[in-house]
């Protein structure tokens, strides 16, 4: 097709696509050009605009390596990662609200720990957690033998990977669910953080005046064959920036109910302030995949 104006490029480029042997190769692109080429003419797109925008997509490629995803981290600052997440999960049994982000900082091969053990492997300072959970299908039936990783950020707002001070894997377990559907570990009550800022996603951040904050949260993934993987996060239900998470990941369902002990705790060792979390996922029938790894 000749072009004989802009208003013939949309059609000429959705026509181009139209031999392509996978029906939703095409279902997919044709949207995609669409809504590229609609934004463009809505925002009246000047040239110094789209290079810029160019630069900033080569820049996030430029950023990302085998211990950071700046990829990832820009679909989470739009609220992308979080659409695409509850358009794709909980619709025949769990609540909708049931998964999250896997976010930018999941590793594949945690260390097996044993129910009750504990996640820290290198000294970490905070108040002890102690978390009892549980579970089960859409039915409530208890589901045994579900591999579930669990990962969270040091109380001084940085994954082990981020922090040279931590040991390889600190605050990292993967734990096996009992005959009744339990696993329970020891960790630290986990505190908010800063998403990383010094790429271009913190120059975005920066130039639309938002915090950079995640309130403070545990990350899930449970994993059983015949089951759809459960990819969830536990929000601390104290923290201030509940209702203004930097990439929009916080529905209801996912605030947990952190208690302040009261006496002794559990383990003889702790001193000081300790706290309990008790929480019941649900994992729906369906297809167990794991996700790519977003950092190695």
């Amino acid at each position: 097709m000749i072009i004989e104006s802009e208003e013939s490029v949309t059609a000429a480029v959705l026509d181009a696509m139209t031999s392509a042997s996978s029906p939703r190769l095409v279902h997919v692109m044709s949207a995609l050009v669409r809504h590229l080429h609609a934004f463009a003419r809505e925002a009246a797109l000047s040239e110094d605009e789209f290079e810029i925008g160019i630069d900033f997509l080569n820049r996030i490629g430029q950023a990302t390596n085998d211990h950071h995803n700046e990829g990832i981290l820009f679909s989470d600052a739009l609220g992308l990662s979080s659409l695409v997440c509850l358009l794709n999960n909980g619709r025949s049994g769990a609540t909708e609200t049931a998964a999250a982000l896997l976010g930018p900082f999941w590793r594949m091969y945690s260390p097996q720990t044993h129910n009750g053990g504990s996640i820290l492997r290198s000294d970490t300072p905070g108040s002890a957690l102690f978390a009892t959970c549980s579970i089960s299908d859409p039915e409530g039936n208890p589901l045994a033998g579900v591999e579930v990783d669990v990962w969270q950020a040091s109380p001084v707002g940085l994954y082990e990977n981020q922090d040279s001070t931590q040991a390889d894997m600190n605050l990292r377990g993967k734990f096996r669910t009992d005959a009744g559907g339990r696993f329970w570990f020891r960790s630290v009550k986990p505190a908010g953080y800063p998403v990383p800022t010094s790429g271009p996603v913190g120059d975005l951040l920066r130039a639309q005046n938002r915090h950079p904050y995640r309130p403070a949260h545990l990350h899930f993934l449970g994993f059983k064959a015949g089951y759809k993987t459960l990819i969830t996060q536990v929000f601390v239900d104290d923290d201030t920036h509940l209702e203004s998470d930097v990439v929009f990941g916080v529905t209801r369902h996912l605030i947990g109910d952190y208690r302040k002990g009261a006496g002794a705790a559990p383990d003889a060792d702790v001193k000081g302030d300790w706290y309990s979390l008790d929480y019941a996922f649900v994992m729906e029938p369906g297809e167990a995949k794991l996700p790519v790894p977003p950092i190695k």
